[in-house]
């Protein structure tokens, strides 16, 4: 796969949702919540008013509702403005 996301746009791949709780009970599909969390795969320049700050294998935190998923090679991957990405998680 060779994607490469266009001015402030990038490219997210969610982290995959918990399959059980910390009590160990299995949470079913139906229950599961949608990733909030996940890492920039790639990211676009940027615009002439903003610069891009993400770059590749940062991780990241976005808002429930935020991009579009699109599926490339069997993954699901999400496309989001820059400005959509709510924190960078530090590490």
């Amino acid at each position: 796969m060779n994607v490469k996301p266009l001015a402030d746009r990038v490219l997210i791949k969610p982290t995959p949702a918990e399959e059980r709780t910390l009590s160990g009970i299995i949470i079913p599909d139906s229950a599961k919540e949608k990733p909030l969390r996940g890492t920039v795969i790639a990211a676009g320049n940027g615009t002439k008013d903003e610069e891009m700050v993400l770059k590749a294998n940062d991780e990241v935190l976005y808002g429930k509702y935020s991009g579009t998923e699109i599926e490339l090679d069997g993954e699901k991957y999400l496309i989001m403005r820059q400005s959509d990405v709510l924190a960078v998680i530090a590490e």
